[in-house]
């Protein structure tokens, strides 16, 4: 119990829920929800574990200090009393990032910059020389977070976001970030259980991620590297151990997974990201327009998908929706059909009344993420069985 500490996983709104589920299967202790995170005790080799395995987490940060900061100089303090010769040497390199909700502290940019003042500082003043600032690649990444008077002091375990799985050479104009696709999977309830299908797949990001979450694929086993393998205290037999481990918990996946799209440049690109990915056995790719389409399953099918929103013209936008309305209901009996999108307006027009809508952000768009069910035959005969 001794080696256990707590950490904080952040992720995207809406996805906390998911989120802290995802932790305790994993073996994560006293699991919290926040605001776009979630804290939970754990290890060193469950930080590697979390690291590897979390599909809605953006970043894993393990808090080192909480002081209160009502002003530049007791942020200056509170950051050069830390200890960071235990954490860095003068020769390696480090990078803060910042965020702030404070009347005090209003510009995140200015409040990275002391603490890596404060930080050099210490060093000079310590040691004579100083490490230097690698924003790209940095020994160690400081993240700062300062609520109201309230500063916290985190070691950044990831390092560039976790939605980089390392999969993904290549993108069409407006990828779904990869969290954001996983996380929209866990909430449709999709367990690997029925073939699948994302009817508008751009460069492949939908059936990558259902493949991953249907064969249990640690989300960032392609991934070059993470953060804490940097560290001073970085353990490669641990974490050899911890990748190991998690393969060994992969599954078969005995149905189907197809992507289509109907440009040739997004298949192109769709097929590179599954190769990179070694996941071409469950996930078939091809080149096709949805609204020619109709279910080639048997049983049941679970459809996610991301329908492009560009700057259509408000009557191109209601034939697009109502296009989608028309395909479901005379091509896909039988389908638990979800996808998202930030035009509410829109909506209206694919005809069908959603059972389910929550609350997402794409980005910086407010959307929703909504659910048709599909049935076999009408509905009314499946009430009167």
């Amino acid at each position: 119990m001794g080696n256990n500490y707590r950490m904080v996983a952040k992720t995207l709104f809406g996805f906390e829920d998911i989120l802290a589920e995802e932790l305790r299967n994993l073996g994560a202790m006293e699991v919290e929800n926040g605001v776009r995170s979630v804290s939970f005790l754990g290890d060193k080799g469950f930080m590697y574990k979390a690291n590897l395995c979390l599909r809605t987490a953006l970043k894993i940060v393990k808090p080192l200090k909480s002081f209160r900061a009502r002003n530049e100089k007791e942020l200056y303090d509170g950051i050069y009393a830390i200890r960071w010769e235990d954490l860095i040497t003068v020769h390696q390199t480090l990078a803060v990032d910042a965020v702030v909700h404070s009347e005090v502290f209003n510009h995140s940019l200015y409040v990275a910059l002391k603490t890596k003042d404060a930080i050099v500082d210490r060093f000079r003043n310590t040691q004579g020389k100083r490490p230097d600032v690698d924003l790209k690649h940095p020994d160690l990444r400081i993240n700062i977070h300062i609520q109201k008077d309230v500063c916290t002091v985190s070691l950044d375990s990831s390092g560039a976001s976790l939605h980089h799985r390392g999969y993904r050479s290549a993108t069409n104009i407006a990828p779904i970030n990869e969290v954001l696709a996983a996380g929209m999977l866990l909430l449709s309830g999709w367990d690997g259980q029925s073939d699948f299908l994302d009817p508008m797949c751009g460069s492949g990001t939908i059936p990558v991620e259902a493949a991953m979450i249907a064969c249990n694929i640690p989300a960032n086993i392609n991934r070059r590297e993470f953060a804490f393998e940097k560290w001073s205290d970085f353990d490669a037999d641990l974490f050899e151990k911890v990748t190991e481990s998690s393969l060994n918990k992969t599954r078969e996946f005995h149905h189907k997974i197809y992507g289509y799209d109907k440009a040739p440049s997004a298949i192109r690109k769709a097929k590179d990201n599954v190769r990179n990915a070694n996941l071409s056995e469950y996930i078939s790719i091809e080149q096709s327009d949805f609204f020619a389409t109709e279910k080639n399953t048997e049983g049941k099918l679970h459809m996610v998908f991301n329908p492009p929103y560009g700057e259509r013209l408000a009557t191109d936008m209601e034939r697009f929706y109502a296009s989608i309305g028309d395909t479901l209901k005379q091509g896909y009996p039988g389908t638990d059909a979800w996808f998202i999108t930030a035009n509410m307006e829109a909506l209206k027009y694919v005809g069908l009344r959603p059972s389910r809508r929550i609350k997402l952000f794409n980005g910086r768009l407010e959307s929703k993420l909504v659910k048709y069910e599909m049935y076999e035959g009408s509905k009314k005969a499946k009430w009167n069985n």
